[in-house]
């Protein structure tokens, strides 16, 4: 890991996001850290490497992805550092071509997503029970993957679809009601659940303390305990980094918050949903997810 004395090599698992460019392209500089980026044009391709074979030493990882792993043990401490959030009510569609839907429709029929474990998925099926009258009991959830933390399984009455399939398909097809897709939908007669998406996301966001976390930034534990330094290096740079992305809004509609009060209400709404969700077995405090270095950043 150390390439000289006083410089550490990170293996460092990060998308090409707007937010973490100028670190990646050298216009952040570090004295202490030199960064190893490998090529992951999805980084979500990287978690399972990362908490089933702890392959990085740094990097981004999704927030309940994060959460099980803690329970089982996960050799990496959390920093108050948001990569990626996002507003999530635009990634879900029904298809039009069946006919209208609405949030509270979905109530005795099938919903597809790619993992029940999927951050975005959490959220979305939080959100949509809290404000839209969704009860998930009553909704047939099919998936497309397992888990990124190999000890952690789906509850009983998750179904998995046949390697075959493909969830736009299977919504075209009618085999299920509506799908969890992502940001773009892949067809024109696929329309958001939510009647204007992006305006009900702004409007969350807005009365529940900021925009979703997804991605937030973790550290081997090994370098949190031996090198603090480091730990607080990695936190200034991507600080840093997001300073020179003008593009993203600022205030509830931030999407990269830095530091744990910024982030408080986040991640105890994601705790909140991965407990009723069956995701973890019980609550934990959101201090609970740092340690003495992390939790002091700010």
């Amino acid at each position: 890991m150390l390439t000289r004395p006083d410089k550490v090599k990170l293996h460092t698992l990060l998308g090409n996001y707007p937010n973490v460019m100028a670190m990646k392209d050298g216009r952040v500089k570090s004295d202490l850290i030199e960064w190893d980026f490998p090529d992951f044009p999805v980084p979500n391709r990287g978690f399972k490497p990362m908490v089933r074979e702890h392959k990085f030493d740094c990097g981004e990882l999704a927030i309940v992805t994060f959460l099980q792993a803690k329970v089982y043990g996960l050799p990496y401490v959390l920093l108050p550092a948001t990569v990626l959030g996002r507003g999530q009510l635009h990634t879900v569609a029904y298809n039009s071509e069946r006919g209208t839907m609405k949030p509270s429709d979905l109530n005795g029929k099938k919903f597809g997503v790619r993992s029940y474990t999927q951050t975005t998925g959490i959220w979305v099926r939080g959100i949509l029970a809290e404000s839209y009258g969704v009860d998930w009991s009553k909704v047939e959830i099919t998936t497309m993957e397992d888990p990124h933390v190999a000890q952690y399984k789906d509850p009983s009455f998750v179904k998995r679809a046949p390697e075959s399939k493909q969830l736009p398909q299977m919504l075209i097809d009618g085999e299920v009601d509506a799908a969890l897709l992502g940001d773009k939908f892949p067809d024109p007669r696929f329309k958001t659940l939510v009647p204007d998406a992006e305006a009900a996301s702004k409007k969350w966001a807005e009365q529940n303390g900021g925009v979703p976390v997804n991605h937030m930034v973790i550290v081997r534990e090994k370098i949190a305990k031996e090198r603090p330094e480091i730990v607080q290096e990695i936190f200034r740079v991507f600080k840093e980094a997001r300073k020179l992305d003008t593009s993203a809004p600022t205030g509830a509609q931030d999407p990269y918050r830095f530091g744990v009060e910024a982030n408080r209400a986040a991640l105890e709404r994601i705790i909140d949903y991965s407990v009723k969700q069956q995701m973890i077995p019980k609550k934990i405090s959101v201090d609970s997810l740092f340690d003495d270095v992390t939790r002091r950043l700010a």
